[in-house]
């Protein structure tokens, strides 16, 4: 199915031992390319990148992940006891001195370098399938986004498409003219230069014959036609591969066809159908730039 490489998500989740808000953005980039911001989670942010690859083929990923523990039993309290006790025995020794109590309160102890760590447990194997679900609930409603982004970009490019064929079938009834056309600019270039019709009616059908090969775009609105339908067949694919790169290499196919058409027009009906070609495909171009 089609999908959008844009996307957004931001969900909470709560448990026991811990509460988690869970964010996921989706840009557009060629190729895979993630991003995780957040609280330090070890190797489960590897398994979490494994399971989004699996799911999103290309575009960039900015996870971020917000996690608290209001379990006090998380987290580990170290106190460094030698340096706590110097602390007290320099407080004394000022009090006795001073004749008066020195004292701080317990906040400050957490302010004085190297005298008290916090530290966060390590993730239990609950914890960490608590966190894969709500990462992946969360990444399913950026794939929904996606993919009915990708549903309105696909019914726009299937407009330009419809553009395209109706120009292209307009251009195959200008071509029957070119002859006619071509025939008429030889006369009036033999008139221009010998001020009168030319007599060898055999040598002028040549000529004619000649140009009208050289000119003719019947190849060109073969091949039109063809990556047209390759593209709706494309956005028409129920699943497989992602589209977006091979709906790129055809909008480019096709714009180099429209100029040949343009570069072969001897009817100036047909360079303006090859324009609103050109036209019609640099919108499907822009738009497949944002396709999975």
């Amino acid at each position: 199915m089609i999908q959008s490489m844009t996307g957004f998500a931001e969900r909470s989740f709560a448990s026991k031992k811990l509460r988690a808000k869970v964010t996921i953005k989706s840009l557009n980039h060629r190729f895979f390319d993630w991003s995780f911001k957040g609280a330090p989670i070890g190797e489960l942010e590897g398994r979490l990148r494994v399971q989004c690859q699996k799911r999103i083929s290309r575009g960039r990923i900015e996870a971020t992940l917000d996690l608290d523990f209001p379990d006090p039993a998380s987290w580990n309290i170290r106190i460094n006891e030698g340096l706590l006790e110097k602390i007290l025995v320099s407080l004394k020794r000022i009090s006795a001195r001073l004749g008066q109590d020195v004292a701080f309160s317990a906040e400050n102890l957490f302010r004085i370098p190297q005298l008290v760590e916090l530290q966060r447990k390590d993730l239990a194997p609950a914890e960490a399938a608590f966190l894969e679900r709500a990462f992946l609930a969360t990444l399913d409603e950026v794939i929904r986004a996606r993919k009915a982004e990708g549903l309105k970009t696909a019914a726009q490019i299937r407009v330009h498409i419809r553009n395209v064929t109706r120009a292209v079938a307009r251009v195959e009834k200008l071509v029957k003219k070119q002859p006619r056309i071509v025939k008429q600019r030889l006369v009036q270039k033999f008139r221009d230069l010998n001020g009168a019709a030319p007599q060898n009616r055999e040598r002028l059908s040549e000529e004619v014959a000649y140009l009208t090969q050289r000119y003719d775009v019947a190849e060109e609105i073969q091949r039109l036609k063809s990556h047209l339908d390759a593209a709706l067949k494309l956005l028409a694919a129920p699943k497989g591969e992602p589209a977006g790169k091979m709906l790129d290499f055809l909008a480019q196919e096709l714009t180099r066809e429209a100029n040949t058409l343009n570069s072969k027009s001897q009817d100036a009906g047909i360079t303006q159908e090859g324009l609103l070609i050109k036209g019609e495909v640099e919108s499907i171009r822009q738009q497949v730039q944002n396709l999975e």
